[in-house]
């Protein structure tokens, strides 16, 4: 927390990194411009993406499998309330 210029930002950044080994690390600081911040990550599944000149955090989604054992439609209580008794 607070400003320090870019040199010690770095060198931060490169312990952080050191020292978090497999772990995971995400660094977030000012930087000129509309937005104002920039983002750093280490060892991350997020992954930082520019669209359209704003930098947003892109964080994957697991894909949905099928299973047979979910019940597809209306649920009986739907139905009760849509059609009546």
């Amino acid at each position: 927390v607070g400003h320090v210029n870019s040199r010690i930002r770095q060198r931060l950044w490169s312990r952080v990194v050191e020292m978090a080994g497999p772990g995971r690390a995400l660094l977030v600081y000012q930087q000129p411009g509309e937005q104002r911040l920039c983002f750093q990550v280490h060892d991350h599944h997020w992954q930082p993406v520019d669209l359209d000149g704003i930098t947003l955090i892109r964080r994957p989604t697991d894909r949905k499998t099928y299973n047979p054992a979910l019940s597809h439609g209306w649920s009986k209580a739907s139905k009760r309330r849509r059609f009546g008794r």
